[in-house]
């Protein structure tokens, strides 16, 4: 027997039981093994979908154009099924992701653009933003927008919950996963509790989106968006097919946390999985200790591993970025205040005024010996920020603008952080464009520019004082 293309492989992905990671519990601890699929993850199961979808609704015609924003996952899913189809792939991603996605979307034939992930979701550069005009500039083609397209869920409904209910004969209790466009949890939930009511569907949110708190409090809480490292999963919008209306319970975990639990996954139950399953895990396991006198041998729990570890090796499955990001236990909890307090040379920072000349800004730079710095107005407002490399490509471009302003080749403002962020977070923000941040002191005590190589000089600083104590 064989299938007529490799879209007749995706499904049917096993069931597999955590053994070591939740020895200590009465109930039984299944995974959902997504990375079974021919694309890697579970993403491939709504690419078809949305595709064909589309195809019945007259939006997209033979040798057209499929255009989303993805973070890797859904890109692998709908460039698969499109070469299946005879289309063409556009993609926008975010600067977080990790290379192996976009290798893998570019080794699949689609063209990848990249967009900063620091902006508003409505901001032009966004990476939906930039999907959408995209859809409206190419002929023949079609804007899929996984996180409210209804064949997202319905996907779900119609496979991953049939699988999981087949697979348990009908005994699962509980059904726990992450979200991002909400459209595995809310399709695979609707159909577990039309088949019983009962099953509980819980929720695991990364630190720095928004589903946890909105759940809990009915809060759409802009102050408790922030960049996080876990792929995937969380959001800083509330889509379409997030159905909170399946979901009994929502739990929060940090990236250190979900970042471990992913290797542990891998050491202790030969699960190489990415950093969403680890996310997935950590909080399954922390939702069942929080109701474990309520817990019995007869509970089924799913938890959804939604793809490979292939997709990370660059980042999680690196002791050298776990370290750096402060995810390996050996390195220390500080905030932003104490790191600039832990570098070797403190300095006041150095910034620019809008008005003032790119040749005098360049001495400055030199005298210095900075590659960067912030552009402050007169009210001490951070409006924008200065480098080497733009001020080089406009010398290369006019010779003759040495005299212009600085705010003719100002970018954005390096991120402004409070001295109280903790490393887990500040990393994040330093893994932005410029890689520096402005820790902002107080309104009596302005600002310190802290950049990457500050963080690694400061930690490496603590190692060297723990080894001399």
């Amino acid at each position: 027997m064989w299938h007529d293309s490799i879209l007749g492989t995706i499904g049917d992905t096993p069931l597999v039981r955590i053994n070591e990671l939740a020895d200590d519990f009465p109930c039984t601890v299944l995974g959902k093994v997504e990375f079974f699929n021919p694309g890697g993850s579970v993403k491939d199961r709504i690419g078809v979908s949305m595709i064909e979808d589309a195809e019945e609704k007259g939006l997209i015609e033979p040798g057209g154009t499929i255009i989303e924003g993805t973070s890797g996952n859904t890109g692998a899913g709908l460039a698969i099924a499109a070469i299946a189809k005879g289309y063409r792939c556009i993609f926008t991603t975010t600067d977080k992701q990790s290379r192996e996605k976009v290798d893998v979307l570019r080794g699949l034939g689609a063209e990848v653009l990249i967009c900063p992930t620091n902006v508003e979701p409505d901001d032009p550069r966004s990476y939906y933003s930039v999907a959408r005009r995209l859809a409206e500039e190419i002929p023949n083609s079609v804007y899929l927008n996984q996180y409210d397209n209804p064949s997202n869920p319905q996907a779900h409904h119609e496979t991953t919950g049939p699988e999981i209910w087949e697979q348990t004969d009908g005994r699962i209790t509980h059904y726990v996963a992450g979200a991002g466009t909400g459209g595995s949890i809310s399709g695979t939930a609707r159909y577990l509790k039309e088949q019983d009511e009962d099953v509980k569907v819980i929720g695991v949110d990364p630190a720095g989106s928004v589903f946890q708190k909105y759940f809990h409090e009915g809060v759409f809480d802009e102050d408790e968006i922030y960049p996080y490292f876990t792929e995937g999963v969380g959001e800083d919008i509330l889509p379409d097919n997030m159905n909170f209306d399946v979901v009994d319970d929502f739990v929060e975990i940090e990236d250190k946390t979900s970042m471990q639990m992913t290797r542990r996954l891998a050491r202790e139950e030969g699960l190489f999985i990415g950093q969403s399953c680890g996310m997935a895990m950590a909080g399954a396991l922390k939702w069942l200790e929080d109701h474990r006198s309520v817990l019995t041998e007869d509970d089924i729990v799913v938890v959804m591993l939604p793809d490979s570890g292939f997709r990370y090796l660059s980042k999680t499955y690196n002791d050298e970025w776990m370290r750096n990001h402060g995810f390996l236990e050996s390195k220390p909890d500080v905030t932003a205040g104490e790191v600039l307090n832990l570098r070797r040379q403190h300095t006041d920072v150095i910034s620019a005024s809008p008005g003032d000349q790119i040749g005098n800004v360049i001495e400055r730079m030199t005298d210095e010996g900075i590659s960067q710095m912030p552009v402050i107005d007169d009210t001490q407002e951070v409006v924008g920020s200065v480098t080497e490399t733009r001020i080089l490509n406009r010398l290369i471009e006019n010779p003759d603008s040495r005299e212009d302003p600085v705010r003719t080749i100002m970018g954005d403002p390096f991120p402004v952080v409070p001295d109280s962020l903790h490393l887990e977070h500040l990393s994040a923000y330093l893994e932005q464009d410029a890689g520096a941040v402005l820790v902002n002191h107080g309104p009596e005590n302005g600002y310190s520019v802290l950049t990457k190589s500050d963080l690694i000089s400061a930690l490496a600083n603590v190692e060297e004082k723990n080894n001399a104590s």
